[in-house]
């Protein structure tokens, strides 16, 4: 499948110029369609047949083999989440946290790395901010903040300036000062190949709605096996013990312990398909089209107002105008969705292989410089 067979492929791109990826990525019409046949199956079929649990049972299995595959993980190294925030919360809430315990994040975090801590400061554990400069961490202040720290969170790709940063190197100092490492890698799945072992992280969490064009709720969350059996899931359900009606409380082997109950295996089933899709495209051609479209828009972009890298590193390109708001609802009425952002106080366009040369040309000739 080429990048343009994947724009043909997307309903959503028929009446609009979509740059906006990096909040949602419109799913293409194998992807839905796939969820549907499965819901159909499991509320229709599997009822008078194998029934709706081992159905779903047999999907939640096929689901984690698939991802585990795709991001360089083992099997029960997987757990399946509704999002990347509801990952770090199922991580979050297992540690046994006390007053004067530390995590340190860094000041680039989309709010689902910021909360979950934020919520434990309220129990007397220390939340040490990395200060960063245009996307960029200083290792030494980074290396300074994580000696006597408990758990490091940090993002494989910025969501406000689009910078890499460098993964490998961030876990390898968290493990040296004894620290867990958390990577919120949401916004790098998808755009180019990611071996969660390679990265040396313990946790690794993620959701298929954005950069992988899957549907809402096809989250999934690796944990390194050692680091799964050290930690006690505070949200239990019966997916995550290994009896549900007996009288211990033993939980599955590996990640499968933060599971839940009953959710839809839909969604999850839908990243299946979309994740054959990414593999068909190719991640390395998907990571090459990113850098070009992202490239042209990037050197069009005058200097005082590009935030993001000059050679931009991901798909995610921000920079300033007067007014963001007024400017992304100008842009919407002409067809063409962008989105603000908070912090800074930017615009991000989001380029991803489906989107082509016409798709930077629509964007700069809507932009009032």
């Amino acid at each position: 499948m080429t990048p343009d067979d994947l724009r043909a492929s997307i309903p959503a791109l028929d009446d609009v110029v979509y740059l906006n990826t990096g909040a949602h990525g419109p799913s293409p019409q194998r992807v839905v369609e796939r969820a549907t046949q499965f819901l159909e199956h499991h509320e229709y079929v599997s009822p008078s047949q194998e029934g709706p649990y081992p159905t779903a049972f047999d999907a939640y299995e096929d689901v984690r083999e698939d991802v585990a595959a795709f991001v360089g993980a083992e099997t029960d190294e997987i757990a399946l989440t509704q999002s990347t925030q509801d990952g770090i919360n199922r991580i979050a809430t297992a540690l046994d946290w006390s007053p004067g315990d530390v995590v340190v994040r860094t000041d680039l975090e989309h709010p689902a790395g910021i909360l979950p801590w934020r919520n434990l400061e309220r129990q007397g554990v220390e939340v040490r901010v990395v200060e960063s400069e245009a996307g960029r961490l200083d290792i030494d202040q980074y290396t300074e903040a994580v000696q006597g720290a408990d758990l490091v969170c940090f993002s494989a790709v910025t969501w406000n300036f689009g910078t890499r940063l460098p993964v490998r190197k961030l876990t390898d100092i968290a493990r040296d000062a004894g620290a867990i490492s958390l990577v919120d890698a949401v916004q790098a799945i998808g755009q180019f190949p990611v071996d969660v072992h390679e990265w040396g992280a313990d946790i690794v969490a993620s959701a298929g709605h954005k950069w992988l064009l899957g549907p809402w709720g096809s989250g999934y969350l690796y944990v390194r096996r050692e680091v799964a059996e050290s930690l006690q899931p505070h949200g239990v359900g019966y997916r995550g013990v290994k009896e549900p009606t007996g009288d211990s409380m033993e939980f599955e082997p590996g990640a499968k312990r933060f599971e839940i109950g009953t959710t839809s295996p839909a969604p999850h089933v839908a990243l299946r398909e979309a994740i054959e899709i990414a593999e068909e495209v190719g991640l390395e051609q998907t990571e090459q089209r990113i850098s070009r479209i992202a490239t042209q828009f990037a050197d069009a972009v005058p200097d005082e107002r590009l935030v993001s890298p000059r050679t931009p590193e991901s798909g995610l390109v921000s920079f300033t105008v007067d007014d963001p708001e007024s400017t992304v609802e100008q842009l919407k009425s002409d067809g063409i969705v962008i989105r603000s952002l908070p912090e800074p106080n930017v615009v991000r366009a989001s380029f991803h292989a489906f989107n082509d040369e016409s798709d930077v040309e629509s964007l700069l000739d809507g932009l009032d410089w």
